[in-house]
């Protein structure tokens, strides 16, 4: 060390200008030393060279530098081995130690200059530079630089600094990056050294950026984190973005070359994402950095934050390192956020056009799964955590009735909670479908959580196991272990859980033996439980295996629907069964359901219901099921061909104790016998054909069968038209109450006989083929079944019996009801004419059919399926609504409602009914059959030809249909006020509402539909509240999406106020209508609290700006100008919504409102407004810190606005409504007085009303205040005087009331005029003449 002393004791400036000074001696020996240190014996020369050489001697500094310097040369030259250049790089960092810090600083200038020219390949050179650097950095001597010196530490920093400015190499990238790891680094030179590195990105080759991040990721252990991981994410964010655009336009001339392959930009993604999570897992911190930046890049700027590649390293990083929960929760938050975000821009045109791109969470996910099938192994198992967290998190809240309902409203309409469940079964549906490996567990998971989860709704849970056993069926196979467990589970399902789970693995029952044997035998066990809930999963479970294992010869469940020849007939046999096996295993399951027919009515319904589809989809079992049910109709039929009634009602219920029960569903029986006949019947008649021996027994048996139950059919249907009620022991004065054993078994022989009335109508009506003599015994089947339906109806309204007033459920069919109206209404033929005119003629029956037609719709709205044949099949309750609707629609237009009103006696007219229908069923397409939307507006339009397959405009067929109604609405609003129906009014505006959402908002029809409905505002004087509240509720909806709302509030508030007159009643208002629909009887509250609820969604829309505008202000992005661009139009955009906001609020506040809901809801409205005003205040405020400067004008003229437009006017109706208050109060003190006893509840009610809406009143005084406090700081940090506008507040605890002051003093005055006559002449004579003047009355202009 001694030499390394005394070199460093020497003076600075000498050994720095040495090697100028000599630079031509020691070019001789530069020349000698090159054979000696590329010979064998290099180390060793060097070793005497450095022997030789003490630093002690400016010789030996310049001798050591040559060397050093002819040395790094020939390493970098390539002239010398790799083991021997090892050993003299090792030599050289050895000697490091011995330099003076002068020669080390031109050493460490020299490899700058190398790295600069890019000269610089070999790695192994570079550890001599991180050895000259740490050097360099502890060196306490002063170093010559430029014209002054610097200290060691300095010089370094000066040529870290030069060398980040330069340009590198893109091979010697990942060398000097991990150089820069050995190198002591301050947080300033370490940020420049990362700044560098992540530039550099770009410049190298795609293969080469695992390894510099890695590199990378180990040097962020000294800092600079947040950097490193900001600079990754967004480099792999902006090439998945270039990836996008050249997949969007892959032809254009623009893009000169494609940036890489995407699957090799995928696998260094993944390699990438490895890299981080091992280097993680050595620096914790790291980690939580990761998700510290990632939460507040998302409120910042969420595209930014979460990208495909930031998504895919969470969940990476959550699995690998167990912090799933806070990742999950993150994420599940960012969902949520972004889906509640999408809703409110989509639902605003203001909104939209300020935000023009929308931002999805979703998209980025489900693409993180697509992605992850090229080699990211460590996603997937977050992928699936997230997505089951995601469904539980965000389960339905009821069922829905069925699968429709849920997968086909559109996403837009979709709440944030059911996008988030709908998302998490997407991401498992598509790594299921991605990654093999993974697909056991997650349906292991998914059974799971059907068994544990199955008191909560799990329909979501259910749908997700059909759409992966859909997507992979034989993977069933691989997991029937965990089926077959599943199986024994059954008995203590829920029934739809047990028949959806059923559905879901049906094929697996197909290719697994064992897993249909389990089943055979947990349904057996649970035919015969105690529990009535298992002994109807064995009846569904039962079911589906005969709907599902068909025997040879049956028709296939398509050919069932269409017309079919013999040619069609085939055979469906199973890969692992033949005909003959499932024709016994079959008959086998029948044998078991026949014993079901002696349980209770519930598990019997659920036979009848189900066994038309099996027949429909096994014809072979057709003779079997036909043999049970006309076995089952016999026991309760009188075959005395003369005896009334032909049914025995008896039979049918069952008594309990003191209690009576349903033991046969009766008309649930001869419904499925009606449809069972005519589903046998109609096959029977097209397919024709050669029939072999052995199957003419069967047919023949078939149709005897078939003839036995059309005779039973014929018998009960002319007996029941010859019945009286009173055979059934029912009759007017018959009891009907709920409360007696009598009362309940009539009201049980009643619906059967009414159902049993129905399902003979269908029969009769089906068969009759347009006979006079069928159709008059529909007539007289209707009329039975009106005489109880009146009964019941006129009992209900005496007895208030809930169960009473429920209508029971009608059993015509739903393509029954669509087959009638169409006859009724629509069939023009001459050779029905006759018939049809019987049916026709009673306007019971018309609207009976319609009324059926509308507990159809609204059944299917309800629960996604209808009763009776086909009921869950969406395609045929899809084709019977497009029938429905043509008839209904035909016949409203056709005959107005008027017309029909003048000769009706009671109840709704047939029209009025139509149009509840049409309303109902609109309502439901929506819902249900969204996709489908085009088909159905097509199949409404008389005059399109349906050969025809061009493109459907929606929106030009939606048109059309609004505009037959909005002809109707005209004439109803037209008409006199005593023909004025308020209930047809309503549907109709309802109904526009909801063909409305059909139109796209930027196309003319919307346009015109919008200034109609502007027009109708403006022209009815409408003094009908709900029908008021309807069309101003389409105007606002409308006019939302169209523009921002709120110069239209404000012309309404000037109405409401010109309406309602002004809180002082000295002040006459001026009267400027501009929509007549707002009058006195619709100002309020009507249109009041419609105004003020609109007025908070714009609200909540500048509310959820300004959050914006706060997060836009702190992000520090590259692009300035951009964000100062958007923030300053954010700004005016804010600004001036709450500009006219506040003119809208200057009118309410002066308007005398009634005290109720609308002076509380304005109330709690302005507290909201004077929120937001503080926040935007806040937010200037929070500028002003940052950026000293002047505030825009707009902001001051908002705070003059509301200086002078609206807080003196708060404090005035605040008094307003103090002054209402104690009116109500002194009124009920009166009545309290007159009748304490009577009124003293009364009085309690009142008082504690003028307390809850009080309320308000404070909360309101505190707001105004706060937002002048921060007016004062703004001002203060703004060098502007804003509180100039804001005028001293006077409504305070205590206040002197001016015209309470004034009457006190002059009764005073007066005491004292009489006191003092002779004193006090002539001002008491005086004061008289200054008030005799009465006041006038002050006219507001608006």
């Amino acid at each position: 060390m001694e030499p390394s002393s005394s070199g460093a004791a020497g003076p600075g400036p000498g050994p720095s200008q040495a090697p100028a000074r000599g630079s031509q001696p020691v070019a001789e020996p530069e020349v000698e030393l090159d054979p000696a240190l590329t010979g064998q014996e290099a180390a060793t020369v060097l070793r005497s060279i450095f022997r030789a050489s003490p630093c002690c001697q400016p010789g030996g500094v310049l001798r050591r530098l040559q060397a050093y310097k002819r040395c790094v040369r020939l390493v970098e030259s390539g002239e010398l081995p790799s083991d021997r250049a090892a050993e003299t790089v090792g030599l050289l960092m050895l000697e490091a130690h011995h330099l003076p810090g002068s020669a080390l600083a031109e050493l460490a200038t020299l490899f700058v200059e190398l790295i600069k020219g890019g000269n610089l390949s070999n790695a192994k050179s570079l550890e001599l530079f991180s050895t000259l650097l740490t050097r360099l950095a502890s060196s306490k001597e002063s170093l010559a630089y430029g014209k002054g010196e610097l200290s060691g530490e300095e010089f370094k920093k000066q040529l870290i600094n030069t060398l980040c400015s330069s340009r590198w190499d893109h091979q010697c990238v990942i060398p000097l990056t991990n150089m820069f790891r050995d190198v002591p680094l301050s947080g300033e030179e370490l940020q420049f050294v990362v700044e560098k590195v992540l530039r550099m990105f770009s410049k190298v080759d795609l293969q080469e950026i695992p390894p510099l991040v890695y590199q990378l990721l180990l040097l962020s252990a000294k800092g600079s984190k947040k950097a490193v991981l900001e600079g990754i994410i967004t480099f792999f964010n902006q090439l998945d973005k270039k990836q996008k655009e050249e997949q969007q336009v892959p032809e254009s001339e623009d893009l000169e070359v494609a940036t890489v392959p995407l699957d090799q930009l995928r696998y260094v993604e993944g390699t990438v994402i490895l890299h981080i999570v091992s280097v993680i897992s050595l620096d914790k911190d790291l980690g939580k950095e990761l998700i510290k930046h990632l939460k507040a890049e998302q409120q910042r700027d969420p595209g930014k934050a979460l990208c495909p590649f930031s998504v895919a390293l969470l969940l990476s990083v959550a699995v690998k390192h167990k912090s799933e929960e806070r990742v999950f929760d993150f994420l599940k938050a960012s969902i949520m956020k972004s889906c509640k975000d999408q809703q409110l821009i989509q639902g605003s045109k203001f909104l939209q056009d300020l935000f023009p791109q929308q931002y999805d969470v979703s998209a980025i996910i489900l693409e993180v799964v697509e992605s992850s099938a090229f080699g990211w192994d460590l996603v997937t198992q977050g992928l699936m955590g997230l997505g089951f967290s995601l469904m539980e998190s965000y389960e339905p809240k009821k069922f829905l009735g069925g699968k429709i309902a849920e997968a086909s409203c559109g996403l837009s309409k979709m709440p944030a909670q059911q996008q988030a469940c709908r998302l998490g079964a997407n991401i498992l549906l598509e790594t299921f479908k991605v990654h093999e490996l993974i697909r056991s567990e997650i349906l292991e998971q998914v059974l799971n959580r059907v068994i544990t989860n199955a008191a909560s709704p799990i329909s979501h849970f259910i749908d997700l196991l059909s759409n992966i056993v859909v997507s992979a069926p034989l993977v069933l196979q691989n997991s029937s272990s965990k089926v077959t467990e599943t199986f024994d589970n059954l008995s203590f399902l829920p029934l739809d859980v047990v028949q959806g789970l059923l559905k879901a693995v049906q094929p697996l029952l197909k290719v697994s033996m064992s897993a249909r044997d389990s089943l055979i035998l947990v349904l057996r066990k649970a035919i015969f439980s105690r529990q009535l809930d298992a002994r109807k999963a064995a009846v569904a479970g039962f079911l589906l295996l005969l709907k599902n294992f068909k025997i040879l010869g049956s028709l296939t469940s398509s050919q069932c629907s269409q017309a079919i020849g013999a040619s069609q007939v085939q055979a469906d046999i199973h890969a692992c069964y033949n005909s003959a096996a499932n024709e016994a295993f079959c008959l086998e399951i029948l044998g078991s359901l026949k014993r079901c027919l002696s349980q209770q009515a519930d598990v019997r319904l659920m036979l009848y219901e189900g066994f038309y589809d099996v027949l429909r989809r096994n014809s072979q079992l057709g003779n079997s099921i036909m043999e049970t049910l006309l076995s089952q109709i016999k026991r309760y039929y009188e075959p005395q061909p003369d005896l009334l009634p032909p049914l025995k009602l008896e039979g049918c219920i069952v008594a309990q104790e003191d209690q009576i029960f349903l033991q046969e569903p009766l008309a649930h029986l001869l419904s499925c016998i009606q449809h069972c006949l005519a589903w046998c019947k109609n096959t029977m008649h097209m397919c024709p054909g050669p029939v072999e021996e052995d199957e003419e027994e069967e047919e023949e048996d078939s149709v005897g069968f078939l003839e036995n139950l059309e005779e039973i059919l014929d018998s009960i249907t002319r007996r029941m038209i010859k019945s009286e009620l009173e055979d059934f022991e029912l009759d007017k004065s018959a009891d009907f109450s709920q409360s007696s054993g009598v009362g309940v078994k009539n009201n049980i022989y009643a619906i059967l006989v009414m159902g049993v009335c129905e399902v003979l109508i269908e029969y009769n009506f089906s068969i009759g083929n347009f006979s006079k003599n069928k159709f008059e015994e529909v007539l007289g089947l209707f009329q039975c079944y009106n005489k109880l339906f009146e009964i019941l109806k006129e009992k209900a309204g005496k007895n208030k019996s809930a169960l009473l007033n429920k209508t029971p459920r009608s059993f015509l069919s739903m393509s029954f009801v669509s087959t009638l109206l169409t006859a009724l209404f629509r069939d023009s033929a001459q050779s029905h004419e006759e018939s049809l005119a019987v049916l026709r003629s009673s306007s019971e029956f018309t609207r009976y059919a319609v009324s059926v037609a509308l507990q159809k719709v609204q059944q299917l709205e309800e629960t996604g399926q209808t009763d009776g044949p086909d009921g869950q099949n969406p395609e045929k309750m899809f084709q019977n609504l497009c029938k429905i609707t043509q008839v209904l629609l035909w016949r409203y237009t056709s005959i107005p409602t008027a017309v029909e009103e003048s000769g009706k006696k009671k109840g709704k007219s047939i029209s009025l009914l139509c149009l509840e229908g049409l309303l109902k069923i609109f309502n439901s397409v929506q819902q249900l059959y969204r996709p489908k939307m085009p088909q159905f507006l097509r199949a409404l339009d008389v005059t399109n030809d349906e050969g025809e397959e061009v493109e459907i405009n929606v929106t030009e067929k939606a048109a059309f249909q609004i505009r037959q109604f909005q002809r109707s609405l005209v004439n109803q609003l037209g008409s006199a006020e005593d023909d004025f129906n308020s209930k047809e009014a309503l549907s109709l505006v309802t109904l526009l509402s909801t063909l409305s959402k059909l139109l796209e908002p930027s196309s003319s029809q919307f346009v015109q539909f919008f200034s109609w409905t502007v027009k109708i505002c403006k022209e009815s004087n409408l003094e009908d509240a709900p029908c008021c509240k309807a069309l101003l509720t389409l105007l606002f909806n409308l006019h939302i999406l169209y523009k921002s709302p709120v110069s239209l509030l404000r012309e309404l508030a000037q109405d409401i106020h010109s309406r309602l007159g002004d809180i002082d009643q000295d002040i006459e208002v001026e009267d400027r209508s501009h929509f007549a629909i707002v009058n006195s009887k619709t100002a309020a509250p009507t249109a009041c609290l419609l105004v003020l609820a609109q007025a908070e969604k714009v609200l909540e829309e500048v509310d959820w700006l300004i959050k914006k505008l706060n997060h836009l202000g702190s992000e520090t992005s590259e692009d300035s100008s951009q964000a100062s661009n958007q923030i300053q139009s954010l700004e005016k955009a804010i600004i001036l919504q709450l500009g006219t906001l506040l003119t809208a609020y200057h009118e309410l506040v002066q308007t005398a409102l009634p005290a109720g809901s609308c002076v509380d809801t304005l109330l709690r409205s302005l507290n909201k407004t004077y929120t937001i005003l503080t926040s935007l205040v806040k937010h200037y405020l929070q500028v002003c810190r940052s950026a000293p400067g002047t505030i825009p004008g707009r902001l001051e003229k908002l705070v003059k606005l509301s200086g002078s437009h609206l807080t003196p006017q708060c404090y005035s109706f605040i008094t307003y409504v103090q002054n209402i208050h104690s009116e109500s109060l002194s009124f009920a003190e009166e009545k309290k007085k007159k009748k304490r006893e009577d009124e003293s509840a009364v009085v309690a009610t009142v008082m504690a009303k003028v307390l809850r809406e009080s309320k308000p009143i404070p909360n309101l005084i505190f707001a105004i205040e706060q937002y002048e406090k921060f007016l004062i700081h703004l001002s203060k940090k703004a060098k502007v005087n804003l509180m100039q506008y804001m005028k001293l507040s006077t409504s305070r605890d205590f206040r002197i009331s001016t015209s309470t002051l004034e009457s006190t003093l002059q009764e005073h005055n007066t005491e004292e005029a009489e006191n003092e006559p002779d004193n006090n002449q002539t001002s008491t004579a005086e004061q008289p003449s200054e008030n005799e003047e009465p006041q006038k009355k002050r006219r507001r202009k608006k």
